[in-house]
């Protein structure tokens, strides 16, 4: 199946790339895709159409390309991204913010939607130098999970201001990845090889299981 690879250059470094979800009842294929990039001067979001793959060969072979449908500019290296549902996409920044950016189909733009400055930082929020880098993020709309180079885990809500809950030294080291178990349990991982899984129903901000790999 190796032949069937449609390649583009894109000019830029992408980190991050993901399908939009599709509609519960969709029997089509994803069409839409969103890139996320690194190390340019100008880091940028940006949305793709995957090309006409109903027009396939008769063996499934895709002849489309990716066509660019709009972008925006992205302060820092794109780390991680997750749609959150068919119009949002939250991202995550070397700088330590997460936006949630808004794909506008009716007119194919895109706009920040929601910002959470610095929600990863070493020092302290307030210093201008002070973000650490956001480095994985995991959605159950309208619950947004983060960790990041702080060993921080911030619970956020799509339509809430502020942190809902905050885990300040969930790690010493690095968390490199979080993803959800079950709608109130998250997993995460850090850079010395352990597994944590963390039940947001308790107030302790202790795991509850650690598995040493």
């Amino acid at each position: 199946a190796m032949e069937d690879v449609s390649a583009k250059f894109v000019s830029q470094k992408i980190s991050r790339t993901r399908w939009r979800p599709l509609p519960a009842a969709a029997l089509q294929p994803p069409d839409i895709f969103a890139t996320g990039s690194w190390d340019n001067e100008d880091n940028r979001i940006s949305i793709w159409s995957a090309g006409d793959l109903g027009n396939a060969g008769l063996n499934g072979e895709y002849h489309g390309e990716p066509h660019l449908l709009c972008d925006i500019q992205h302060n820092g290296d794109v780390m991680d991204m997750q749609f959150l549902d068919q119009e949002r996409i939250v991202v995550a920044s070397s700088t330590g913010t997460v936006t949630i950016f808004r794909h506008h189909q009716n007119n194919q733009t895109l706009s920040a939607n929601h910002r959470w400055e610095k929600a990863h930082y070493h020092v302290d929020q307030d210093t201008s130098c002070g973000g650490a880098a956001c480095t994985g993020v995991v959605c159950n709309n309208p619950e947004i999970v983060t960790v990041g180079e702080d060993g921080r885990i911030n619970l956020f809500r799509a339509d809430q201001k502020d942190t809902v809950r905050t885990i300040d030294n969930a790690d010493s080291s690095t968390l490199h990845a979080v993803t959800f178990l079950r709608t109130t349990e998250i997993l995460t991982v850090n850079s010395i090889g352990q597994l944590k899984i963390w039940d947001f129903r308790q107030q302790r901000n202790e795991p509850s299981q650690i598995f040493s790999l």
